[in-house]
């Protein structure tokens, strides 16, 4: 499953916190951790608001028309 947004529920984060209490790690390898998964949730967009959408709806022709140019 790939993920498509940042958000997820308070009962799968706390899951995900119980599963990895109580692992030790180095610093360095802490640090790696840190690196990759900036650059991971760099990638991941934000859910849009239910306002946005209505608001800007989505229009596909215009991505490809300034690719034309």
């Amino acid at each position: 499953m790939i993920r498509q947004f940042r958000e997820m529920d308070d009962a799968t984060k706390m899951r995900i916190s119980q599963a990895l209490k109580g692992r030790s790690m180095s610093d360095s390898h802490k640090q790696a951790i840190s690196d990759a998964m900036k650059a991971y949730w760099a990638t991941i967009p934000n859910r849009p608001s239910e306002n946005n959408e209505r608001n800007n709806p989505k229009n596909e022709t215009s991505m490809y028309e300034s690719y034309s140019n």
